[in-house]
């Protein structure tokens, strides 16, 4: 069963913009990246950024809506240890930055059941 795609097209909206702020200004991003992962920052900041720019496309179109929610979880998953090393590094600065950097840990939350809904709401695939 198929509903508006309202959800679909703000998630598309929304990974598309975080996508492109990862290709437009990669040193925000790069200080996010855990040292645990291998290489350099950058190339972690630019695959992210491709990462939300394919599963945003794949999510516009109906066809590969179903499996793009899907993607769009996992990709909210895998993006927390992020979150976490900002809240960790920010921890000494204002406390209007400090609350932004502890308020994205939860945000993660409504991030994968959004995705999830649409991942729902998609009309499978024959």
């Amino acid at each position: 069963m198929t509903t508006r795609p309202g959800a679909a097209v703000a998630l598309a909206a929304f990974l598309g913009t975080a996508g492109v702020a990862h290709l437009a200004a990669p040193a925000f991003f790069d200080a996010l990246v855990p040292a645990a992962l291998p290489g350099g920052p950058r190339p972690w900041t630019y695959v992210s950024g491709v990462a939300e720019l394919g599963v945003a496309g794949a999510i516009a179109v109906p066809r590969t809506r179903r499996w793009a929610g899907l993607a769009a979880a996992a990709l909210f998953v895998a993006v927390f240890p992020a979150n976490i090393k900002m809240a960790v590094d920010w921890s000494d600065r204002s406390l209007t930055e400090q609350l932004v950097a502890y308020g994205r840990l939860p945000l993660q939350i409504p991030l994968i059941l959004w995705a999830a809904k649409v991942y729902r709401d998609a009309a499978p695939t024959a």
